[in-house]
C-alpha cells in the first residue's frame, strides 16, 4: 500500500506527539483522519490538512492504518476493545495499528493475538524524539510485531520515523522503549549530578557540560536536554514528570516480573518517585535542575 492509492491514516491522539504525527502524515500525503477529546487539538490539526472526527468510532470504520498516541496501556485496551465489533464488521479489509505510546509489553502481546485472530495487525512502536520529532517527521521508531505488518505499514511508519527499527515480536518493541527511557531517567540524574559536582567545586558547569560532550560521559540527555531545556532554564521539552515516573515504573515491574536484579534502576526509579517538589505535570527535564536542587 502507498500514500498514492491515498491510504487512509486514523490518528487516535493529538497530544504533544500524536498532533505532530498526524500534521507529518497529512504534509506527506496521506489523507489522515484526527480524533482527540479536545476539540482545541483537533482545531489545530485541522489547520494542518488534518480531517478531525467527531468520534472514535468513525476512524476504525474508515481508516486502513490507526495511530495510537495515548497515555496508558489501560487506555490503548480500551480503545481497541471498545470498537473491536467494528473490526469484526471489516473481515477481509486489514486494519493494522501502529501504537506509538510508551505502553505495557503484556498488553500489546494480547492485542495483537485477538487482531490476528480477526484477519487485523497491532505493531507496538513507541517512539523517540519528542515534538520536535513527532512534527518533522524524524522520530526513532522501536517496532514490535509480525514482519508482514511491518512490511504493510512500512510507508506510514517512514513518513513518521527516520529511524524505524523491528526489533522483534509482539511486545519488544515495548520492551526496548522502556529499557530507553530506563537509562535516559538515569542519564538524567547523573549528569545533574556531575554538573553538580562541577559546580560546587568551582567549574564553569558550561563548560563540565562541553566536556562531557566531548568525552565518554556523553548522551542524548548531557547533549540536547541539558543545553536545549535545562541551561537555559526554559524546561519545556513536552515530556511531563508523570510520563516519565509511569515508564520508569514500568520498567522496574518488568524487571520484578522476568527476576532480574537491577539495583541501579531500583534507586532511580526511587528518586524519580521520591522528587515530591516536582509534580507531575512539570516536564521532566526539571528532574536535572542541578542548581535548585538539595
Amino acid at each position: 500500500m502507498s500514500k498514492e492509492k491515498q491510504t487512509i491514516v486514523g490518528v487516535i491522539g493529538l497530544g504533544s506527539m500524536g498532533l505532530g504525527m498526524a500534521q507529518t502524515l497529512a504534509g506527506k500525503g496521506f489523507e489522515t483522519l484526527g480524533f482527540d477529546l479536545s476539540d482545541e487539538r483537533k482545531a489545530l490539526a485541522e489547520k494542518s490538512g488534518v480531517v478531525p472526527v467527531n468520534g472514535i468510532a468513525d476512524a476504525f470504520e474508515r481508516s486502513t492504518f490507526l495511530v495510537f498516541s495515548l497515555p496508558t496501556a489501560k487506555d490503548v485496551a480500551s480503545v481497541v476493545n471498545d470498537h473491536i465489533d467494528t473490526l469484526k464488521n471489516r473481515h477481509g479489509d486489514r486494519v493494522i495499528i501502529i501504537d506509538t505510546s510508551t505502553s505495557e509489553p503484556d498488553v500489546s502481546r494480547e492485542l495483537a493475538l485477538r487482531l490476528n485472530a480477526l484477519d487485523h495487525g497491532f505493531l507496538d512502536a513507541p517512539v523517540s524524539g519528542g515534538p520536535g520529532g513527532a512534527a518533522s517527521g524524524k522520530l526513532t521508531m522501536m517496532i514490535g510485531g509480525a514482519e508482514e505488518d511491518v512490511a504493510l505499514a512500512r510507508p506510514v511508519i517512514e513518513a513518521m520515523a527516520a529511524k524505524a527499527l523491528h526489533v522483534g515480536p509482539s511486545g519488544a518493541g515495548n520492551v526496548a522503549k522502556l529499557v530507553n527511557n530506563l537509562l535516559a531517567a538515569a542519564h538524567m540524574i547523573t549528569t545533574k549530578e556531575g554538573l553538580k559536582l562541577a559546580f560546587s567545586a568551582g567549574l564553569d558547569p558550561e563548560a563540565a557540560l562541553r566536556v562531557l560532550n566531548a568525552a565518554s560521559g556523553r548522551s542524548m540527555i548531557s547533549e540536547v536536554h541539558f543545553p536545549t531545556w535545562i541551561m537555559s532554564n526554559t524546561f519545556n521539552s513536552g515530556f511531563s514528570m508523570g510520563l516519565m515516573r509511569k515508564d520508569v515504573r514500568l520498567a522496574r515491574e518488568l524487571a520484578a516480573r522476568t527476576g532480574v536484579n537491577l539495583p541501579v534502576a531500583d534507586l532511580v526509579a526511587e528518586l524519580w518517585a521520591d522528587a515530591a517538589e516536582l509534580e507531575d505535570k512539570d516536564d521532566f527535564t526539571r528532574m536535572g535542575d542541578f542548581q535548585t536542587s538539595k
